[in-house]
């Protein structure tokens, strides 16, 4: 599928994933309501209700959170055609295993569920504008019903205000069409109050004067405001609108309890008769939905109960297992969603196809090895060469020193070509002989000497390592601490979690090349110099360093028959900077690494190539 269409059914399978996890949030938050009556009147409950349903969506977007999915993998991998597939198998390619692995889907196999993407997109913005168009018109006949009515210049002026008059308040305007009172506007807020009210016995209209004015205390317009772009932008999702109509209820119930915390019983029955008559006399303009969308019978009969017998238990205690009930919903939705797996197969570049994700007990010889060339220009980020899957990421090995050397040229751990010098000690246990021996940084990058690697890193500090590697935008940037494992090995070269790309080195190679890392330019002149290794007899300059790393079975562990190796770099010629990453995997040859054959391969195929 184009990355188009992936990215389609990534917002296709979020939006179903969101839906699963509103039945989910809901369900928690009811429960918790029955469990603790008094959560009815938290607005934490039901806005933080929506947020987890929210998060659950996004979570599902982020490719980082697929190995945190516990269900088989949906395959959107295309098969290449058998022609393409055996002329692109290399060599050193493994016999066919004796069990035939699962057939990979086919492009026909996944044209409904491309279509099926693209035609959610087209309908979720119908959607989404026309939420956008209803609230808009609501607001303009707000806006229209508050031009109509009056200001009031002098708060004493109105009964409901008595104790008010000297308060900094919102501006109140009153109208006469016989609505329920509201407050309006989330930057200029405005109170606006029926005409009718005056009719009210005196502490009546206090009371619900005071309950208005509670609502702007509590700053419940932005409460408001957050819940409607939520249910707006998850327009398909009932639930966020369920949330959202609790969450208003949650509001009312609320203001009514501080409205009414200490005042006798005698006030209470007034307060209730004068939401009755209020609910009598109010009427509802066509199209517009009222301040907090809960005056209506149903939610009346509730507050004039919870008015007669107010609820307790609001203890801190129920609100954080509530909470922490939503969150692990929350969690337990985005583990048990699906993720989608995909490998871009079958192009004309020669890509041999790769086994889908959904069958990892495949054996790897059932897997085409790993091999890619990409070549792009270093001023304009064009690619001039793409050859095989350059998407996969894999352990960046020793060409991660190309980072370590910016890294400790800039921050001085490093002063140039033979300083500092560090002799070789028995506790490093270098496990190849030949880097048991004293090391500067020339010798450091011309061996890929690991041991020299980590004591860069402990002169730099793991955490400083970890804000260059964010800082360049290097891979997948995890450098995680492994137990058992020290630091500095942890976040070198060595490290079992850093994962990078062809494609992404050579990003990082144009960012080296054009000079807009956050480093000093020290630091670009000495790691050049270092990486520069000869010119080709076709006039080619060419800086560059190896990797060595073991291949991976499906189920992590390394695989002892399999080397990757790697050469990344730059060539100049005539003013020209091309930055390439080649990827080739290799049988294990004990007197020849995996790096040096993929660098002898490309620089031999170098010197024919025409750019």
């Amino acid at each position: 599928m184009m990355p188009l269409d992936v990215a389609l059914a990534r917002l296709l399978l979020a939006a179903a994933g969101s839906l699963a996890a509103g039945g989910a949030v809901w369900g928690a938050a009811v429960l918790c309501r029955r469990c603790f009556p008094a959560l009815a009147q938290q607005r934490s409950l039901w806005l933080l209700g929506q947020a987890a349903v929210a998060a659950v969506f996004v979570a599902m977007l982020l490719p980082t959170t697929e190995r945190l999915r516990v269900v088989p993998v949906i395959e959107m991998g295309e098969a290449a055609a058998p022609h393409l597939a055996a002329a692109s198998a290399p060599p050193s390619a493994s016999a066919a295993p004796t069990a035939a692995p699962p057939a990979v889907p086919s492009p026909s196999a996944h044209a409904w569920l491309r279509d099926l993407a693209r035609a959610w997109l087209v309908l979720y913005l119908l959607g989404l504008g026309s939420a956008l168009y209803r609230w808009r018109r609501a607001q303009r006949l707000l806006d229209a019903l508050g031009a109509s009515g009056t200001p009031l210049m002098t708060l004493a002026q109105h009964p409901g205000f008595r104790g008010h008059a000297q308060a900094p308040l919102p501006a109140v305007i009153e109208v006469e069409a016989p609505i329920s009172p509201m407050l309006q506007g989330l930057f200029r807020p405005r109170l606006l109050l029926p005409r009718h009210l005056r009719s009210f016995d005196p502490l009546q209209q206090q009371l619900i004067v005071e309950h208005e004015l509670t609502h702007w205390r509590r700053h419940d317009l932005r409460w408001s405001a957050a819940a409607i772009a939520l249910q707006s932008l998850f327009w398909f999702n009932p639930f966020m609108r369920l949330l959202r109509a609790r969450l208003g209820w949650a509001q009312e119930f609320g203001c009514d309890r501080d409205v009414l915390r200490v005042r006798p019983q005698g006030e209470r029955k007034a307060y209730a008769a004068a939401l009755v008559t209020q609910l009598k006399l109010q009427r509802t303009p066509a199209g517009m939905a009222l301040a907090f969308g809960a005056s209506g019978e149903p939610t009346l009969t509730a507050r004039i109960n919870l008015i007669r017998i107010p609820t307790t238990g609001r203890g801190a205690w129920a609100r954080c297992a509530a909470l922490g009930s939503l969150a692990a919903v929350a969690c337990i939705s985005l583990a048990l969603q699906p993720a989608l797996g995909w490998d871009v197969t079958g192009v004309p570049d020669g890509a041999a196809p790769v086994l889908a994700r959904a069958w990892p007990g495949v054996a790897s010889a059932a897997s085409a090895p790993l091999d890619c060339t990409i070549m792009a220009d270093a001023a304009s980020g064009a690619v001039v060469v793409r050859e095989g899957g350059c998407d996969e990421r894999v352990t960046p090995a020793s060409t991660f020193k190309i980072a370590l050397s910016l890294m400790g040229f800039d921050s001085g751990v490093l002063r140039d070509e033979s300083k500092p010098y560090l002799p070789y000690k028995p506790s490093y246990a270098a496990s190849n002989p030949s880097w048991r021996h004293g090391t500067d940084p020339a010798r450091w990058l011309r061996e890929s000497v690991v041991w020299y690697s980590q004591e860069v890193i402990s002169r730099l500090g793991a955490a400083r390592v970890r804000s260059y590697v964010q800082a360049f935008g290097y891979g997948n940037g995890e450098l995680a601490s492994v137990p058992g494992m020290d630091d500095a090995a942890a976040v070198s070269e060595l490290s079992p979690t850093l994962r990078i790309s062809p494609f992404e080195e050579t990003v990082f190679l144009r960012k080296l090349v054009n000079r807009s890392l956050p480093v000093s330019a020290h630091a670009y002149d000495m790691t050049a110099r270092l990486l520069k290794r000869e010119t080709l007899t076709n006039g080619w300059e060419v800086y560059g360093k190896t990797g060595t790393a073991s291949a991976r079975l499906p189920d992590g562990s390394a695989d002892a028959s399999q080397h990757i190796g790697w050469f990344v770099g730059w060539i100049n010629k005539d003013g020209r900077t091309l930055v390439f990453a080649r990827l080739l995997q290799h049988r294990v040859d004990t007197r020849y690494f995996g790096g040096a054959q993929t660098r002898d391969a490309f620089l031999a195929e170098l010197a024919g190539r025409a750019f």
